[in-house]
């Protein structure tokens, strides 16, 4: 069994994309957009002009897979109640991709040195995504 987060941009998935590709090395496995779809999609799902969003993204960072959509593409994006982990390799690293994520989002806790960690920090995103970064002790 493999158990996979699902994460709904509302209308700015390939921008994430794009991000986490720059910050995380985060690789586009499979990507299909609106337009694609071999089967007519239900009236309503997908507003106007949003023919061109992502309806399913496959994206791999590390050995982790993400999917990914724009969704209904309302522009709202909203991310509660969890956070993704990412465990770096040593506190340079931890450093390195705690800034790059922090970049247009907001800190939440400052990367520091803990009772469980030499180094462990949270953040959210420029697009809401909760983020863990730590270092195994």
């Amino acid at each position: 069994m493999e158990l996979q987060p699902y994460l709904f941009f509302d209308g700015r998935c390939e921008e994430a994309a794009e991000f986490y590709g720059r910050t995380l090395g985060a690789e586009v496995v499979m990507r299909v957009r609106f337009r694609d779809c071999p089967d007519p999609l239900p009236a309503g799902t997908v507003p106007p002009g949003a023919e061109d969003k992502v309806m399913h993204m496959r994206l791999r960072i590390g050995e982790a897979t993400v999917l990914a959509s724009d969704g209904r593409c309302l522009g709202n994006p909203s991310f509660e109640g969890f956070s993704l982990s990412l465990t770096a390799a040593d506190e340079a690293e931890a450093d390195r991709l705690f800034n790059a994520l922090a970049d247009g989002g907001q800190v939440r806790m400052p990367l520091a040195k803990t009772f469980f960690s030499p180094r462990f920090g949270m953040l959210a995103d420029r697009f809401g995504v909760s983020w863990m970064v730590y270092v195994a002790p």
